[in-house]
């Protein structure tokens, strides 16, 4: 009953704008998703896949890309505190360490534990759109893929720009950033910094935090193109309820650092592209934040990556190559000084034949020096009904190593476990797209057989808070199964003052058949999605201001569900000068999303934006 009530309150006072362009209709079909070796146009594409494009991400309220993407049907963001603090990020039921977060397809694997893989070095205001990838990523982008994968693209434009915002809010909320675009001749770059920070929404849970990016490129010739990016996060934060609810004054202080070089060479047929980055990240954690000596955590860990990436177009389809090699360290206080080394070696194939079929297979396969080799097959087949309707299905293998944290830490109120084996799963998928005029629709059923799952349990305590330490085990095995539906009308209804421009509805379902040991508390596998309901309406006034208001019903499994009501007005956003209002938890809800932090009530944000080109 409550999800009928939920999805009927949607339907008649809320709904949801989706990732867009800023014009009336777009053509999905002219989108590329950026894989790292083949580029397929979006309505070739035998996954579901999301892409949220530049406009759903100015029109969301939200101010980081964690809260952009808790929008997206089928992602369960479980933030711990407001605007990209800290926040997990699982797909299809998986959870924070089975989601690969990239950057132009660099990955953000973070050995230490995946609490930090969205620590992203970019400016939301900089970020063009994001695709996300649902389902087992490892044949296309590695072993930590394995529920998915979240690829944040950024564009290099030959025109000037400068873009500043800033805004204010409750809880002393206040922050701003500045976006530039510098083109001199053939040499492109793109300057941006962001900082955002608080007082905090109760006790002990102010932050601050602050991204640089920068970005460039050169083309040699028409055959050969060179770039760069570099990147830096500075957060630290009141961590009240983060990890354990025994210690309320908890803090950390967290900075990541990315760099990649990268050459790309294409001529006729051959897609070329070599790069190398390296990515470091320093975590400091106190579980008294104004006493280090109590308990301190020192965390620096470093992943070198190298990659050599290709296709090649001939009349039996396009071939795809690549192969990789990563070495990752930590040099940590508690999880010691730690080391290991990765390769992974890339080869599929696509063809299209019959005029309405194609069809897409291959192969990954990886050695860790602790694991020695692993194969990951893959395949996906498509089927084009028509030109507005098409049947998909795919199947894969997808692979998980255990993080330093799972393998090495221990704290009093965490006891890891040395004995863990990676996790490992088989994928299958198949869905119908349907995409005509103004109408967009999608229908997916997946299931997910994992063994060896890893879960932090700890045993049931009488006295409270828990005491009882929490130690990561790999259960024998967990079935998900799952309906994804959405929905999407460009409605374009009303006048010249008033017009309803978009209109969308979603609704997800997870089954899981978990074999648990009874009695046992579990902190993330019963944690995940059960219904996930998201809807929303995109309205225009005046030409001038566009009001936004998005909703979401939350039920995972063990935890109380909760509806959330979120509003953004936009006045001359494309404009020279612009203002906006959001509004977050309208209806003021009573919810916790991830570990022990109780999110904030209702809360205002205003501010302005100037747009010179």
């Amino acid at each position: 009953m409550r999800i009928r009530f939920t999805i009927s309150g949607l339907l008649l006072s809320v709904g949801f704008a989706n990732a867009l362009q800023d014009t009336t209709t777009v053509d999905l079909g002219e989108v590329t998703i950026m894989e790292n070796r083949m580029e397929i146009p979006f309505n070739k594409v035998s996954r579901n896949i999301t892409v949220i494009n530049r406009k759903a991400i100015e029109t969301t309220p939200a101010r980081s890309l964690q809260e952009v993407l808790s929008f997206t049907p089928g992602v369960d963001v479980r933030q711990r505190g407001v605007s990209g603090v800290q926040a997990d990020i699982g797909i299809r039921g998986g959870n924070f360490e089975q989601t690969l977060m990239l950057i132009n397809g660099i990955k953000l694997t973070d050995p230490q534990t995946g609490h930090h893989m969205v620590n992203i070095p970019v400016p939301l205001q900089a970020i063009q759109r994001v695709e996300v990838l649902k389902g087992p990523g490892s044949r296309i982008f590695g072993q930590n893929a394995f529920a998915g994968a979240v690829n944040v693209i950024t564009m290099l434009s030959d025109k000037k720009s400068l873009n500043i915002q800033g805004f204010g809010g409750d809880f002393g909320m206040r922050g701003g950033s500045i976006v530039s675009s510098l083109p001199v001749g053939k040499y492109k770059q793109t300057i941006s910094a962001s900082h955002d920070a608080s007082d905090g929404h109760w006790y002990n849970s102010d932050f601050k935090v602050t991204n640089l990016f920068y970005e460039s490129g050169f083309e040699i010739n028409d055959r050969n193109e060179i770039r760069a990016m570099t990147g830096y996060s500075d957060r630290d934060f009141g961590a009240n309820g983060f990890y354990t609810n025994s210690f309320p004054d908890q803090w950390e202080s967290v900075q990541t650092f990315l760099a990649a070089l990268s050459h790309t060479y294409r001529f006729d047929k051959l897609y070329f592209q070599t790069r190398g980055y390296w990515r470091r990240n320093d975590d400091e954690f106190r579980l008294r934040r104004n006493e280090p000596a109590f308990y301190t955590n020192l965390h620096t860990s470093d992943v070198f990556a190298l990659e050599l990436n290709g296709t090649y177009t001939s009349k039996i389809g396009t071939t795809g190559f690549g192969i990789e090699g990563r070495e990752e360290k930590i040099e940590s206080t508690n999880l010691g000084n730690r080391s290991r080394t990765f390769a992974g070696i890339f080869a599929e194939h696509r063809i299209e034949f019959a005029e309405k079929f194609d069809f897409r297979a291959g192969l990954y396969s990886n050695y860790y020096n602790e694991y020695k080799w692993k194969h990951f097959p893959g395949a996906e087949i498509g089927y084009q009904v028509n030109a507005y309707s098409r049947l998909y299905s795919n199947y894969g293998i997808s692979f998980r190593i255990p993080s330093f944290t799972e393998l090495y830490y221990e704290d009093p109120s965490n006891q890891s476990n040395p004995n863990l084996l990676p996790e490992e799963a088989e994928n299958f998928e198949i869905g119908w797209k349907f995409n005509k005029s103004r109408l967009r629709t999608e229908l997916v059923f997946f299931h997910r057989f994992t063994q060896n799952l890893i879960d932090w349990n700890r045993e049931p305590s009488e006295t409270q808070p828990n005491r009882n330490k929490w130690t990561p085990q790999n259960i024998s095995e967990v079935r998900f199964n799952g309906i994804e539906t959405s929905i999407q009308y460009l409605a374009d209804l009303g006048g010249e003052n008033a017009k309803i421009k978009e209109l969308m509805l979603s609704y997800n379902y997870i089954n899981a058949d978990l074999n648990q040991v009874s009695g046992v508390e579990s902190r993330y596998a019963l944690n995940s999605l059960r219904h996930q309901v998201i809807g929303g309406i995109q309205a225009e006034f005046v030409k001038r201001a566009e009001l936004t208001i998005k909703g979401r019903y939350i039920e995972r499994m063990a935890l109380e569900p909760y509806f959330l009501l979120d509003a953004r007005l936009d006045y001359n956003r494309l404009k020279k000068f612009g203002l906006f209002l959001e509004v977050s938890n309208i209806t003021d809800a009573d919810y916790v999303e991830a570990g022990f932090v109780q999110m904030p009530g209702r809360w205002f944000k205003a501010g302005f934006m100037i747009n010179l080109n």
